[in-house]
């Protein structure tokens, strides 16, 4: 757990039966930030994206970032991506090759899956 979160400043969302809360996920140069709709949340991911820059030099390309959201009106996305001075991404979208924001429970949203996988086990004969 963070300091911001050990703080009350960001809370991330409740996943699964057991209710595990997830902040963020990050593969190699890709951070995803979860959390509930709230401008609460998002100044303190600004804020951690600006303290990344100056500790380490680096620049994260708001302009490049996006969000999106599942269940938020329109008008709150817009409200926060001018926060974060990013733009808005529409929901479904595909991250590391697999659908965000589809019903993972209906066999229709495995497909693209299923086909990437047989294609790969086809030229292990």
């Amino acid at each position: 757990m963070g300091v911001a979160q050990q703080k009350g400043f960001y809370y991330g969302i409740k996943v699964g039966k057991d209710q595990v809360e997830v902040s963020m996920l990050q593969f190699v140069d890709d951070t995803i930030f979860f959390c509930k709709d709230n401008v609460k949340n998002i100044t303190p991911i600004k804020c951690a994206l600006r303290c990344f820059e100056l500790v380490y030099g680096l620049k994260v390309k708001f302009r490049k970032s996006k969000i999106a959201s599942i269940g938020v009106q329109n008008t709150e996305i817009l409200r926060y991506s001018t926060i974060l001075d990013c733009n808005k991404m529409e929901v479904p979208f595909k991250y590391l090759g697999v659908s965000m924001g589809d019903n993972h429970m209906i066999k229709v949203f495995w497909n693209d899956m299923i086909l990437k996988i047989k294609s790969k086990l086809t030229t292990w004969k």
